[in-house]
């Protein structure tokens, strides 16, 4: 078996709010659209698919589902207290400041307009007493 790409879909109640924060501030291209749903992509990264909670062409035991308890996680090489920044600039609110794991991983967490939580990282060598 041979993957050739990776997707991943968000139920949301608002998707053109969760297209224009992907769009807007975290680099993606918006690939399709249509009512109530959104493909977006980038090329470093998993693709997003936006899907409107009761849309129809869902299984009737998914339309009214929601993207909680998700959290949607990018590895960055470098310069993760910069993109921190760049976010807060921008007014979006830091729902977990920036902060280093015992086991090397640095972190910091917003919520998009429909309460996904995307998660940034970056690994680095923890520190040993």
């Amino acid at each position: 078996m041979q993957f050739t790409a990776s997707t991943v879909s968000l139920t949301v109640d608002d998707v053109a709010a969760s297209q224009a924060f992907f769009t807007g501030h975290l680099g993606y291209a918006v690939r399709h659209a249509a009512d109530g749903f959104a493909s977006l992509s980038r090329p470093d990264a998993v693709d997003v698919v936006l899907l409107a909670r009761g849309l129809q062409v869902l299984p009737p035991e998914q339309r009214d589902r929601h993207a909680d308890g998700l959290i949607l996680a990018f590895t960055l090489d470098g310069g993760l207290d910069e993109q921190e920044q760049r976010l807060r600039d921008a007014g979006i609110e830091i729902t977990l400041p920036l902060r280093q794991e015992p086991w090397g991983e640095c972190l910091f967490q917003v919520t998009d307009p429909n309460g996904v939580i995307i998660q940034f990282v970056e690994w680095v060598t923890p520190e040993h007493d």
